[in-house]
This record gives structure tokens, sequence and C-alpha cells, in this order.
């Protein structure tokens, strides 16, 4: 991988603007309140803001369904207001990207209404679905259309048609449309389940699943055409622009990873085998924890096998908290958050912070199915209960363990105050990690090393630059841990325990994350 480029040392900030800052008091974050914290995110130290979708939408789908690509959602504001943003982040040097959702469009698109061939239309089986496939939110993938007198595809939602990849006219139309933007001064795209877009020709009946229909997984994630697909959206556009690329891959291996982050295609790509971790037969709809065994053979996978092109991340506006999922919500809430940031930032990788990330925040809980807006998880709770699956009990707790919705919480400002002005809060932890990124070369470039820790609960790791050698060690447990000190490390680089004694006793504190230093030369 090419050394030195600025997509390759940079830190990412999401923001998902419904629930970022709200300028007007109506109860929906928008552009002027994001524009009022830039200050802010620019004093944490990231270089990239990555917004969640702000086109015009109905929301069903919290942006995620657009009717739009070329307007601001009057909700967030309006195409004065992004101007606004790009001139403001511009001139404090933090760059935009924006999602690109083109897998799909909302069911309310002028195209749907207009160009049929746009998206995929498929001949029904006597009076059934072309085959069996679930929509993600619920009830079949496919929906009988009369005016057509076919089928059409959603694979999340009926509501969310997918586009018909293989007309190469609607490709093109979205070409132009990357083209316009990065023309108005977005500086690239995170790309929202980009490894969907290429459909099989032949599409086969899936195994059924709980929720009573087929599974598409085993058939549709990098499809026949994807890296074409994703070359030529390289030459038509990209390539004209000095962008930042990630794709969102929905069921990516790590061979398909590296096709996706090949120069003719994107910089980096999102995985999701270590947030999947906790799943199982019912989804993630369960009571499982993340396994640190697990967690630490699937990160070290994709350090191994992918290295620099990893996008990494422990949250975003699909996940639940995560200091709720493998920290602590009680008196270790601030350590076991900066444990996780120490664990994370410390990979290959280029490190994608979530709103609220950088605060310790933790999940919502949800008492009534009435305080849930996220479809997935409205749609999980109804299906559950009424099949006797679940209580209702169970489903909410659930929800408020694995649900969306914890991630969509608005952040509380007044906290975030005080973390600024703390100079020991969890915010300006983050702040030093992202620091110690632009002046050790080693933590962006260096080699990685798991560490053996036998069964003790942590996660150790090594990594080697030119000029120094890192070594990382975090515990992952409630409980103070002993460990044999390597016997060349001396200089701690930065621990989240102000009263650490590991050095003198080899005792790790609860949640205690520390980086040891020395240089190379001296071995």
């Amino acid at each position: 991988m090419q050394k030195d480029k600025w997509q390759r040392e940079s830190i990412v900030y999401q923001i998902y603007p419904k629930s970022f800052c709200d300028s007007n008091a109506d109860g929906i974050g928008d552009l002027r309140g994001l524009i009022s914290k830039l200050d802010y995110i620019k004093e944490l130290g990231v270089d990239v803001v990555w917004l969640s979708p702000i086109y015009a939408s109905p929301q069903f789908d919290n942006g995620y369904d657009i009717s739009d690509y070329e307007t601001i959602d009057p909700i967030y504001g309006t195409i004065d207001d992004f101007d606004a943003l790009i001139e403001q982040a511009h001139s404090r040097g933090l760059k935009i990207i924006m999602d690109l959702v083109v897998n799909h469009t909302s069911d309310r698109h002028p195209w749907f209404a207009s160009r049929h061939d746009f998206y995929i239309w498929r001949n029904g089986k006597g009076d059934a679905p072309p085959n069996n496939w679930g929509a993600l939110f619920g009830g079949s993938a496919w929906t009988y259309d009369e005016t057509v007198g076919k089928y059409y595809l959603g694979l999340f939602s009926k509501h969310q048609p997918d586009l018909n990849w293989e007309n190469s006219e609607m490709r093109h139309e979205i070409y132009a449309m990357m083209r316009r933007w990065l023309e108005r001064g977005v500086d690239g795209f995170r790309m929202d389940v980009i490894s969907l877009i290429s459909k099989p020709e032949t599409m086969p009946d899936g195994e059924i699943t709980t929720n009573g229909y087929g599974d598409w997984s085993a058939f549709v994630p990098n499809g026949p055409r994807v890296h074409e697909f994703l070359r030529e959206m390289r030459c038509e556009v990209l390539k004209d622009f000095d962008t930042f690329t990630v794709a969102e891959a929905a069921g990516v291996t790590l061979d398909e990873a590296k096709k996706y982050t090949s120069p003719e295609e994107l910089d980096m790509v999102f995985h999701f085998e270590h947030m999947d971790l906790d799943g199982g037969e019912t989804f993630k709809w369960t009571d499982r924890e993340i396994p640190l065994d697990g967690l630490k053979q699937v990160m070290t996978k994709w350090q191994l096998g992918l290295g620099v092109a990893n996008a990494l991340f422990f949250n975003n506006h699909d996940q639940p908290r995560m200091v709720s999922r493998l920290g602590d919500e009680g008196i270790y809430r601030e350590r076991s958050a900066k444990m996780l940031a120490v664990c994370l930032h410390f990979m290959q990788g280029t490190p994608f912070v979530y709103q609220g990330e950088e605060l310790g925040m933790i999940n919502a809980k949800f008492t009534s199915i009435d305080e849930v807006n996220d479809p997935e998880s409205i749609d999980a709770y109804y299906s559950h209960t009424r099949s006797g699956m679940f209580t209702e009990e169970e489903m909410l707790r659930y929800i408020s363990m694995k649900g969306r919705d914890n991630a969509r919480t608005p952040i509380p400002w007044n906290d975030a105050n005080r973390q600024f002005a703390d100079a020991d809060s969890v915010f300006h932890f983050y702040k030093n990690l992202i620091q110690l990124r632009r002046t050790h070369k080693s933590i962006i470039y260096g080699s990685y090393t798991l560490v053996d820790t036998g069964d003790l609960p942590l996660f150790a790791y090594v990594r080697q630059g030119e000029a120094e050698t890192l070594f990382i060690c975090c515990n992952f447990s409630r409980e103070s841990v002993t460990y044999t000190l390597p016997t060349d490390f001396r200089d701690i680089l930065i621990c989240n325990n102000t009263d650490s004694t590991f050095l003198k006793t080899g005792i790790l504190a609860p949640f205690e994350a520390i980086v040891l230093h020395r240089a190379t030369d001296s071995v």
C-alpha cells in the first residue's frame, strides 16, 4: 500500500445528523447545528467528517431511503446551509464525505415511477413471488406492482426498491450525480451496502430463517459484476478527484476485500465479522456477548490480511454502543471507553469515531416499543412476539442491547462541554490518541503481531515500526489481572489509569489499557 497518502493517515468522525445538534429547537439535528460544532470536531483532532444521509427522503429508514439525490431534506436545512458547511469545514482543514446510497432508492424517487428499467423486476411463479427471499425490515423482498404486472426487488423493504446496475444508463446517472457533489466540494463517499449492487442473474430460493423467509445472503453480496462496476466508477468519476472512498461491504471475505481496496476501486473497506460475533440463530436478538477470543481472532485475521486498508470501527449508526457491549455502564464506564479506544486506535487502518463515542456514550434503555424508531427493530419486535419466539419483555431487552436506535440518541452537549473542560475526560483521551497517530507513524504503517496471553481476559499485540516498537495491552474484564510484563519495555506511551502499577507489579486494573514504547534499535 502507498504510504503518506492522506487517506491512509486520516481519522474520520461520523455524524448522524438527525441526532447530532439541533439549531432551531425542532427536535431534529440539522446542518446549522453541525456547523456550530465544527470547532468541537476540530479540537478532537480528526481530519474527515462523514455525514449519514441528508438528502430528500420520506425517512422510512432514517434517510437511507432517498427520494432525490441532489436535494437537501428540509429537516436538515437548505443547499445554502450545505455550501456553508463545506466552506466552514474546509476553512478548518476538515474534509467532508457523504453517504452514497446507490443500492436502492426510496419508492418515492421519480425514477421509480418513470424509469422502471432502472430497477429490478421479475415475473412471479404463478401467484407467488419470484423466490422466497425476505426483506431485512420484514416481509417478502418482492412486491407486486399492478401497473407493471411484475414484482420488484427490495432487499431492505418494499419502500426501498433495488436499483438495476445492469442498466448502463442508470449507472451513468449515478456517476454524473457523484461528479456534481464532488464539484460542489465534497471530498469523497462512504458507499452504503455497495457490495450488494450486482445481483446474480439466477435468484434461487434461500434457506428459510426465523422470519419465515429465505436468506439471500448466500447469493447477493459480492455479486458477479460488483468489481467491474466499481472500476467503471473509478474511471468515470473518481479518478478526476482526490477522494476518500470507503466501502460498506456486507458479507465481504478477506479475498474480496483485497479487490475492493485495489488502486482501481476504493481506498478501504468496512467488514462486519467482529460485529456479528454475538449473533446467533435469531440474528442479533440474543443475550450473547462478543467473545474476547473471537474478537482477537477476527481482528488479527483482518490486521494481517488487509493492513492499512482496514476501516477500523467499534461503533456506527447501525451498531449498539460498544461501551455497553464490551465495556461497563457503571463505575468503569469512562475507563472502559478509553480501553476500547486504545485497543482499536493502535491497529493498522483508518479509525472511525462515531458521534458520542468520544464521550463514552452507552446504550439507551427502551421500556416500550413506542419509543423505538428503527424499522428493523420494530419488525423484529412484532414478528418475534407474535410468533411466540420471545416475550415483549425479552424483545425490549434485546432491542435495548442490540437495536440500531442505541446509536441514534441525541448527543448530550452539556456532558460534552463538561468533558471538553476536563483534561482527564474520555474526550481528551481520544484527542491524545489521535495526536499519537500524528507523531508515531509506526501506529499507521508498522507490522502487527498478536501476543498470546493464554486464558487471561487480555487483548495484547505488538506494533513494529522502523524506529520503534509498541506493546499494547488491554484488560477486557471488571477484575484486576496479573500478567508477566515484557522485560524490554519500560516507557509508557499512554495509559487510561492514572494509578497504574503495571510497570512495577504486572497488575492491570479493571479495564486498564496501557501502551509501552521502546526504540527499535535499543533491543
